[in-house]
């Protein structure tokens, strides 16, 4: 091949590497697609990838395979998922448990604003703190006088180390001026099967895990963690109405590619999902686990990660966590 040939090919690749690409998000999805969650079926992650996935995967025409990797806070799988191909076949269900294991682990081996590239904001789940019965709690100043009369014995349950409930009950100890004992779990439904057994005795919770046993007697509700009362229990006062202003702790979801997708599939995905958050048939499945359903393209995602990266931070080292 002579200088100029060489040459004229080089610059010819740019743009045939372009529209091979645009030739891929054309043809994207023609298989399977796999959505990876950080946490155990039947967690809050869990139920809400798959109702959002069957949604998704009928406007695709490809099948939305939910894989369950839970551990460490979703960092698990947030590190599958990043290594993951840059061809859109594997997705994430990124959530603020990610953000708040970075912000108390040195040097996390994965980012979601670094290793990620957001397509959008899916839904929000209120957190709400709950006892066992046999507290004789019934208000959370009654919580902060059993715990400050019994320090080091009360043991609480959460979804994982580093995840938003455990986060919660560490900014809870500090600005109460408390200390609870942590038990860490991989899940709601293994953290709430032994939080009604009385193994412990208190936990902030996912309000969809409890909420029938808090109906049911077996557990007691004292406040939401959210910034508002939440629609599935109106009643609950928040934690700023019980006297700890400021707390706002609510779980969130969102999809997320590995960063480096082509923007073409990325944008293909963020039109889908706008009729996926508003179809009926989502709202209310999310509904009825006590979900709220999110607004949010890849721009707004990733303002709202500056934001809450920021405030997990904050409320890492209010709560003697920081990294």
């Amino acid at each position: 091949m002579t200088k100029f040939s060489r040459r004229s090919a080089l610059a010819l690749m740019p743009g045939l590497l372009a529209l091979t690409v645009a030739a891929h998000a054309e043809d994207y999805p023609n298989r399977p697609i796999h959505l990876v969650v950080g946490f155990i079926p039947g967690s809050a992650a869990d139920i809400t990838a798959r109702v959002i996935g069957n949604r998704l995967g009928q406007l695709l025409g490809q099948q939305i395979v939910v894989e369950n990797k839970p551990g460490a806070g979703s960092s698990l799988a947030a590190d599958y998922a990043a290594r993951a191909p840059k061809d859109g076949y594997m997705l994430f269900l990124g959530s603020s448990a990610n953000l708040t294991y970075q912000a108390i682990t040195a040097n996390p081996t994965s980012d979601l604003a670094r290793d990620f590239a957001p397509i959008a904001l899916v839904t929000t789940a209120p957190v709400i703190l709950v006892v066992h019965p046999s507290t004789g709690v019934k208000s959370v100043k009654e919580l902060i006088a059993l715990a400050k009369a019994r320090p080091g014995e009360i043991l609480y349950a959460s979804t994982g180390v580093g995840t938003a409930p455990h986060l919660a009950a560490e900014l809870f100890d500090t600005r109460a001026g408390v200390k609870m004992v942590h038990v860490p779990y991989q899940g709601s439904p293994q953290a709430v099967t032994d939080l009604i057994a009385g193994r412990t005795a208190v936990m902030f919770s996912p309000a969809s895990a409890v909420i029938p046993q808090v109906e049911a007697g077996k557990l007691v509700a004292l406040a939401s963690a959210a910034g508002h009362r939440p629609s599935i229990v109106p009643d609950l006062p928040t934690m700023a109405e019980a006297g700890m202003p400021d707390f706002d702790t609510s779980i969130w979801f969102g999809l997320m590619a590995p960063a480096g997708t082509p923007p073409e599939i990325i944008g293909k995905l963020a039109g889908a999902m706008p009729d996926v958050v508003k179809s009926s048939e989502v709202r209310e499945a999310l509904k009825s686990q006590g979900f709220d359903t999110l607004a949010g393209g890849p721009d707004q995602f990733a303002r709202f990660l500056v934001t809450e990266t920021a405030k997990w931070n904050e409320a890492a080292k209010a709560a003697g966590l920081k990294k």
